[in-house]
């Protein structure tokens, strides 16, 4: 791939990625039907919430068909088909709780999540790509890409805070879509030396990442903490580093062993990767290995984007080795903005996460009932930890401080030319 060849004088561009011009990482347009084949997916995956709830949901996956993903031909019908299987796959394995969880997915449902997984490069779980970037419609066709016109094709218990999470995270995505259509401006410019374009690209950049801050703020108005704690998150956790499935989860018909998947994690996004190898933010040791294994839970051609970005001529040295007030600048903003979406995503999971998991601590002290309060139900074993299985405060915190050291230095600019 030309993109990819670190130092080449040839044009850098997204077209090979699957980023779209108006939607970047978002699936443009998701199907809403498979073919008739695969209604008794669609006619349980449609359900999940309400069968979930009067614990119908088990013994209905059990009854059905195992059908082969034989026929399923188009990359968009292979979407729906993941959305589906694993978000049947989150109520199947959660449906009564921590307390309550199972070994083993029945092969009706195992086999053809696997067989649809691996067409597509994805883990047979939920993920980012599924429950925010393939899992939405517009009411009105016609209309615009906000909240009040948008909603999901598939959702899980949790009622308007479930739609609420996953079109927040989705209006993210889409407040980034011009720091991504950016990129190559400022690494082709870098490539050629046009120390003015870099920094007009940078600028635009630094705006991207302003907007997708302000716009994750809309949490704070459409989700309820004691909803996404006490209901929702359950079912975005995963089986690896969790202490309800020490074992992990045998996928019958695919392996008698069991296997371990994290579940969904914001660190799944593609956005703050590309950005992080764009400006050489440098995550190392636990918070690095964790990063690194959350690009296998995207789909292949954004991990493949992420990869071709780190190995394009560094930003950073580009910018020390310019005399540009306005290139310095630039880069400074992109790097402090960057810092601020980390900082304010610290202070969402302070209050979606930390305080509710006090909350809950204090009233199993107060021996008071559990069900007198939402959030005393959110299973223990996830207290101090983010459903994709990190420890989720220290780790955000120490990829917030590792953002800090891509700032140009005084004494990085007297060292420009060594670099």
């Amino acid at each position: 791939m030309a993109a990819a060849e670190s130092g080449s004088k040839s044009q850098f561009s997204l077209d090979s990625y699957h980023v779209s011009e108006e939607l970047g990482f978002i699936l443009p347009d998701p199907l809403e039907e498979l073919p008739a084949f695969y209604q008794p997916w669609l006619d349980i995956a449609l359900r999940v919430p309400e069968l979930v709830q009067s614990h119908k949901f088990r013994s209905l996956i059990n009854k059905m068909p195992l059908l082969s993903s034989q026929f399923l031909q188009k990359h968009k019908e292979l979407r729906l088909a993941h959305l589906a299987l694993s978000m049947m796959t989150m109520g199947y394995v959660w449906q009564e709780g921590e307390n309550n969880t199972v070994e083993m997915l029945p092969k009706n449902l195992a086999v053809p999540l696997w067989e649809v997984s691996q067409r597509l490069g994805l883990p047979p779980i939920l993920t980012h790509a599924d429950a925010a970037l393939a899992n939405w419609r517009k009411k009105d066709p016609e209309g615009p890409f906000d909240m009040e016109n948008l909603e999901l094709l598939v959702s899980l218990p949790g009622g308007d805070s479930v739609r609420g999470f996953f079109m927040v995270t989705l209006l993210v995505e889409l407040a980034a879509v011009p720091a991504l259509r950016n990129i190559p401006a400022v690494i082709n410019g870098v490539k050629c030396g046009d120390t003015e374009a870099v920094a007009r690209a940078l600028e635009d950049i630094s705006q991207s990442i302003q907007d997708m801050t302000d716009t994750l703020k809309l949490l704070h108005v459409y989700v309820e903490p004691p909803v996404f704690y006490g209901i929702m998150r359950i079912y975005l956790s995963g089986w690896k580093d969790n202490p309800c499935m020490p074992k992990g989860l045998v996928y019958e018909g695919v392996s008698t062993e069991p296997m371990e998947y994290s579940g969904g994690s914001a660190a799944q996004s593609s956005l703050l990767h590309c950005f992080d190898e764009l400006l050489g933010v440098k995550h190392e040791d636990k918070s690095g290995a964790f990063l690194t294994r959350m690009r296998n839970y995207m789909p292949s051609a954004h991990k493949q984007l992420i990869q071709d970005i780190s190995l394009q001529p560094s930003l950073k040295s580009f910018v020390q080795q310019q005399d540009s007030e306005q290139l310095n600048q630039a880069f400074q903003r992109c790097v402090t903005n960057l810092l601020a979406l980390r900082s304010y995503h610290i202070n969402v999971v302070s209050r979606f996460i930390t305080v509710p998991a006090a909350r809950a601590r204090q009233l199993r002290n107060q021996g008071q009932d559990s069900e007198g309060d939402m959030v005393s139900r959110a299973p223990m074993a996830l207290e101090e930890r983010g459903t994709g299985g990190s420890g989720i405060m220290t780790f955000l915190k120490t990829v917030r401080d590792q953002t800090k050291d891509a700032f140009l230095s005084e004494a990085s600019k007297e060292l420009k030319y060594n670099s």
